[in-house]
């Protein structure tokens, strides 16, 4: 997505939405017809606050157009939405974020992910998702799914989120999470990277 991490350590992305749009429909041609999980890029929605209402609305829009286009290329495709973490914006804030983005219909959506971000619990993350999930209002069978790969510690205490000392690998990725509102625990990002 263009302006990726609002200029932040994990900048960069498209030039602009135009391209943004092409490049999904490249990506959405080569997913295929086998059942697959897409995270549809992290941080867009929870960490959209440095766009203006205009820019926040051009980049909802183009999320909520990525979404239908993977559904609609391959429709075993589960299509799940930035909800940030636990200990980032509140469940009420962040579902009606979700719901300008598209999340809230199932054209586009499958539900929401959490943590790729962040270290917090597994435990916190499914309270949050399902307080996010309620808040959101969607279709029957909205679901998360949750990244597990350097959660197993939890979050620092001091906010440290960069590189933190003495975090874990969490729960193993798996789609038998037995909580139907769980729909995966997965490695988004690799156990040993920083951010």
């Amino acid at each position: 997505i263009p302006g990726r991490d609002c200029g932040g350590a994990s900048e960069g992305g498209a030039p602009d939405l135009s391209a943004y749009d092409g490049w999904i429909d490249g990506f959405a041609a080569g997913l295929g017809s086998r059942e697959v999980v897409v995270v549809l890029e992290p941080d867009s929605i929870a960490q959209s606050d440095c766009l203006s209402e205009g820019q926040r609305a051009d980049r909802f829009a183009s999320l909520a157009r990525a979404g239908r286009v993977l559904k609609a290329a391959n429709p075993k495709a589960r299509v799940y939405y930035d909800a940030g973490h636990s200990g980032w914006n509140g469940a009420d804030e962040q579902a009606a974020l979700l719901k300008r983005a598209g999340a809230a219909s199932a054209a586009s959506s499958d539900g929401i992910f959490s943590n790729v971000s962040n270290f917090h619990t597994t435990s916190a993350e499914i309270a949050y998702d399902r307080q996010v999930l309620a808040a959101l209002v969607g279709p029957p069978g909205l679901g998360a799914v949750i990244d597990t790969s350097r959660n197993g510690n939890g979050a620092p205490p001091d906010g440290e989120w960069g590189d933190p000392a003495g975090r874990r690998i969490g729960r193993a990725p798996t789609l038998d999470t037995g909580d139907a509102r769980i729909g995966a625990y997965l490695w988004v990002q690799m156990p040993e990277e920083s951010y």
